[in-house]
């Protein structure tokens, strides 16, 4: 929350973890991103090379977790939305 912007963030963040540890945050929320536009667990699989097992992972925190998944996709949504809205495109 404290970091000032995208850059900073993405330096604290390859600090933090490994290039796997990267990878494997990268893929979940891609997995979020078509568990959220309602794609089977088969077609995101085979869609981003990943197992039904890592899709069926992620969706149990995405349908049971704390609602991080949610909070961040709803603050983008509404940040993409406003944008539109100032450019008169909605």
């Amino acid at each position: 929350m404290s970091l000032g912007n995208i850059k900073e963030a993405e330096r604290f963040f390859r600090d933090l973890c490994t290039v796997e540890e990267l990878k494997a945050m990268s893929e979940r929320w891609q997995v979020v991103g078509l568990l959220a536009k309602g794609l089977s667990y088969r077609k995101i699989s085979e869609e981003l090379n990943v197992s039904t097992t890592t899709v069926t992972r992620v969706a149990a925190w995405f349908n049971n977790g704390e609602g991080g998944y949610s909070a961040v996709l709803e603050k983008l949504n509404n940040h993409h939305n406003s944008g539109f809205r100032k450019k008169g495109l909605d």
